[in-house]
């Protein structure tokens, strides 16, 4: 009988190990998958990929022993050798190979050239050998970046005394309505995938005043276009005792600002890979609806279409025109019309034809949809009633108002889309690990 007393302190270094620690022309044992082999002859250059970057090795004849030959990409290995520093390799230092061990090696040749700078192949390739493609320096760093804004939504909202909530998935009602769900059998009983935890994190502000998650909500959209997907991550909140919804947005604002001093801190690495410039948070326009429609129409020639919603082509004039008149990279678009918002959205005292609720657009898409939502139990009853609304499926939801609730509000925040301008992609597949849409469930 043994005891497990902790995590095993290994014998192998990781690269901040070696950058970090006084240990240059001493021994040193690293693993890794070899990334690249680049052979000069009696030299030769064996690139390891490790979880935080590439780490150069070199092998010398008459020194390293063991034969170059027996070595491949994709080969997991172990070396040991002499720690150099070196002004011409990746990571400023060197490894100079005494010996490999080889702990894996591939069955096939690789499909995909990984090793290069940029993946010269269709996205359609990428995604197909998508576990592959990822092994790729560029590729991975972008679901880096996407770590790091989770992580800043996380710790951020941890510091305004948010707590994280988890929310089922599989549902009786959606939140959202519509046809666009997800219908399953669940023990031959009707239900769908929820489109949004919008029912339970509102009355969880119930229990904790300020709740978030960050958690899969489903879609059953019919858009096969470049910023849909059927699946995606969103990142809500939801808060309690609020003054009105401009303290939502300038939550997110924060939160925001936090994010993108985080990535330039902490994640200043996959930037460089990426070649990406921050956008700026400071301070973010909000503008409303009616006003911007108006103001874009009237200095790029564009006629109004649709009064009650916000066309693709009309999220990127009036990212372009935030950007020429406030030099912003963010926009809030307040007041949406009620028509186009959901039942629980609160309408605007001075005019119902609209609401009291925003859209965020950045780099012309819109990323946040958020708002004050209606507290009082009797005036979600009547909103329901005037969209010929019933009761039915929806006690346990009315029950937190029944027994009162505090003026509060909230926001979703499509992780992929804001993963996708961030790196300034065209397609949301880029940022999205396994995407799923009309034709893809696998891998």
């Amino acid at each position: 009988m043994e005891f497990v007393t902790g995590v095993r302190k290994k014998d192998t270094l990781e690269l901040n190990e070696l950058l970090a620690g006084d240990i240059i022309d001493e021994h040193v044992k690293v693993n890794g998958a070899v990334h690249a082999i680049r052979d000069m002859g009696a030299v030769a250059f064996i690139i390891l990929r490790k979880r935080e970057g590439l780490l150069q090795c070199v092998f010398e004849e008459g020194v390293s022993k063991f034969n170059l030959k027996d070595l491949k990409e994709a080969d997991t290995v172990e070396v040991t050798g002499i720690l150099a520093e070196s002004d011409k390799a990746p990571a400023g230092i060197e490894i100079r190979i005494e010996d490999v061990i080889i702990l894996s090696g591939p069955a096939e040749p690789m499909p995909l050239p990984i090793a290069k700078w940029k993946l010269n192949t269709s996205l359609e390739a990428k995604l197909n050998y998508r576990p592959i493609s990822l092994r790729n320096i560029r590729e991975r760093a972008t679901f880096k970046l996407q770590e790091g804004i989770v992580r800043g939504f996380r710790d951020f909202l941890y510091g305004e005394g948010f707590t994280e909530i988890h929310t089922p998935k599989i549902g009786a009602k959606s939140a959202e309505g519509g046809a666009n769900l997800f219908k399953l059998d669940y023990f031959h009983r009707p239900a769908i995938l929820q489109q949004s935890p919008q029912f339970y994190k509102q009355m969880m502000v119930g229990v904790f005043d300020r709740v978030f998650e960050t958690a899969p909500v489903f879609r059953a959209e019919k858009h096969n276009t470049k910023r849909h997907l059927n699946e995606y991550t969103s990142l809500d909140f939801e808060m309690g005792y609020i003054d009105g919804f401009e303290d939502i947005m300038a939550m997110e604002t924060g939160f925001l600002q936090y994010t993108m001093e985080l990535l330039e801190k902490t994640y200043a690495g996959e930037l460089k890979i990426l070649e990406i410039e921050l956008p700026k948070a400071k301070e973010i326009p909000s503008v409303r609806f009616d006003e911007i429609k108006k103001l874009v129409s009237e200095k790029y020639g564009r006629k109004m279409r649709n009064p009650f919603d916000l066309e693709p082509e009309e999220e990127q004039l009036i990212s372009q025109y935030a950007k020429e008149e406030w030099d912003a990279d963010f926009v809030f678009v307040t007041h949406y019309p009620s028509k186009k918002r959901p039942f629980y959205a609160m309408d605007d005292p001075e005019d119902t034809n609209y609401t009291l609720s925003f859209d965020l657009l950045f780099r012309g898409m819109e990323i946040t949809t958020g708002g004050q939502r209606v507290h009082d139990y009797h005036e979600l009853l009547k909103k329901m009633e005037a969209r010929g609304m019933t009761e039915e499926g929806m006690e346990q939801y009315l029950s937190a108002f029944k027994y009162g609730m505090p003026p509060h509000g909230g926001l979703g925040i499509g992780l992929e889309r804001l993963t996708m301008k961030l790196i300034e992609e065209d397609n949301v597949r880029e940022a999205t690990l396994f995407p799923r849409d009309l034709s893809r469930l696998e891998p």
